[in-house]
């Protein structure tokens, strides 16, 4: 009998998403019907479900790990940030308003009835529930209201696991720490941990394994060695993408300006394994490169983060970029900021106004309060190369440009192209997922004999090789026997 197991984690980027990816890829393999479910996520990378809503990614790739379509219910609560202080709140995949921290704060009994809304639905459909937390369960200023950890493990009457990262140091302080910041009710739901990202010796640590057992009275359930290479699609922070490099001088150089809002940054994540292609994300206080293209990307602030764009010279730059020959690519908020207008009337984004563009397409977009969230498929105008992806944006764009689309969607024309060819423009999100996709895209930005590699298989084998490391390295029947009889009051 399976039900629910929570996996919280000492801070954030504990290995809280990989874990629960693993876990739920091993029961979906052991034929259970299983769903993966995080009450409350804080991401600017989202995905869009099959039901028309918006969750976040991490939640889109253990729905993969689950064999499921991603489904708004699996992620009921998502904070996209559109500034240092507030969010957009988005409620069961559709999004409501922009709040401070403290007036969402207030907001977050409203917010916990929709998380037990959608627990409950998926409860009445699957056999097994995954869920993972935000952060840490011992950010004892948050503990009121709180949602998204020991709240909801206290509403629900569910069985928690800790689990801590060895990589960053000071393991075994994390994991007393944290426990010693909870409240007795906690600490007790609270089975056991488990240590990830573990490089040496075992031998080495098992002292200290047993120390931890003895000290706390609970289980350590397994140490997960550090994963060389493992690639999945990233819940939101860029992390080691940013120092990514392969600096060949026969491979195609694309440059990646880095913006503060940067949103669906997975887009480029096909590139970043693509043999044949150099990624550069460009950090503040950097000039963007010799490069063959130039990918403007989405963004949670258009306008904010063009005038951030502005004031750092990239725009002059990729002025110079165009006159040596190069291409340049807008991805959403990216196809905003190259047309000549964005006017957000409602405040949608921020401060209500209009900016003016980078002029390099002739278009506007005017910000609307209804977002447009499409799963969709089409293909590169002007050609049979079948694309697929996503549409996630509050903008609709006019002018005389969007007369040369650079897809066709679901029958209808999606973004520009110029009239010279060197700047291409689209809402599409993924668009280089797909091998065919990829090698007409990039033979676009002057790489020839190109031979993409089959992108979705290979995020279905990293998330193999990461059950695969739970099979091994972890005692599973002792995990996962704490579910039973657990699957909500």
């Amino acid at each position: 009998m399976y039900g629910t197991l929570m996996i919280q984690g000492t801070g954030s980027d504990a290995g809280k998403s990989t874990l629960v990816a693993a876990l739920c890829r091993v029961l979906h393999r052991r034929g259970v019907r299983v769903a993966p479910f995080k009450p409350q996520n804080m991401a600017l990378n989202s995905a869009v479900t099959i039901d028309g809503g918006e969750i976040g990614r991490a939640q889109a790739v253990q729905a993969q790990a689950c064999g499921l379509p991603p489904h708004t219910d699996m992620n009921p609560v998502l904070l996209k940030p559109n500034s240092d202080t507030g969010a957009q709140v988005i409620i069961h995949g559709r999004a409501l308003t922009n709040l401070d921290a403290v007036a969402y704060h207030r907001y977050k009994p409203r917010a916990m009835a929709a998380v037990l809304e959608s627990y409950a639905r998926l409860c009445a459909q699957y056999d097994a529930i995954m869920v993972e937390g935000a952060g840490s369960p011992a950010e004892i200023n948050l503990r009121e209201r709180d949602i998204a950890n020991m709240g909801f493990a206290e509403a629900v009457d569910c069985p928690v696991v800790l689990v801590a990262d060895i990589d960053k140091g000071g393991v075994f302080a994390q994991i007393v720490g944290t426990l010693e910041l909870l409240s007795d009710s906690e600490r007790a739901r609270v089975r056991g941990f488990i240590i990830n990202r573990f490089r040496g010796d075992i031998a080495l640590l098992q002292p200290g394994l047993d120390w931890l057992e003895q000290k706390t009275g609970k289980q350590v359930f397994g140490v997960l060695p550090w994963l060389h290479d493992l690639h999945l699609e990233a819940e939101d922070g860029l992390g080691d993408r940013l120092r990514w490099s392969a600096n060949s001088t026969d491979k195609l150089v694309v440059s990646v300006p880095l913006l503060p809002r940067i949103s669906n940054h997975t887009d480029f994540d096909a590139l970043r394994l693509h043999p044949q292609v150099e990624l550069h994300f460009v950090a503040p206080g950097e000039a963007l490169p010799p490069s063959d293209l130039v990918i403007l990307p989405g963004s949670k602030n258009v306008r904010d983060d063009l005038a951030i764009l502005r004031a750092r010279q990239w725009d002059t730059q990729l002025l110079r970029h165009l006159r040596y020959g190069g291409k340049v690519l807008g991805i959403c908020g990216g196809l905003q900021m190259l047309g000549t207008a964005i006017h957000d009337p409602h405040g949608i984004e921020g401060r209500a106004g209009s900016s003016a563009g980078l002029g390099l397409l002739d278009l506007e977009t005017t910000l609307e309060t209804e977002k447009q969230l499409r799963r969709v498929s089409g293909v590169l105008a002007g050609s049979e190369v079948a694309l697929s992806g996503y549409e996630i944006h509050c903008g609709v764009s006019h002018g005389p440009a969007l007369q040369r689309p650079a897809c066709i969607l679901d029958g209808r024309p999606d973004g520009a192209r110029s009239a010279d060819g060197q700047v291409m423009a689209t809402y599409l999100h993924g668009l280089f997922d797909e091998p065919a996709a990829c090698d007409a895209l990039l033979r676009w930005a002057g790489l020839h004999d190109v031979r993409s590699p089959d992108y979705p298989a290979q995020r279905e084998a990293q998330i193999d090789r990461l059950a695969d490391a739970a099979e091994q390295h972890l005692d599973l029947a002792a995990l996962l026997s704490m579910q039973g009889a657990h699957h909500g009051r």
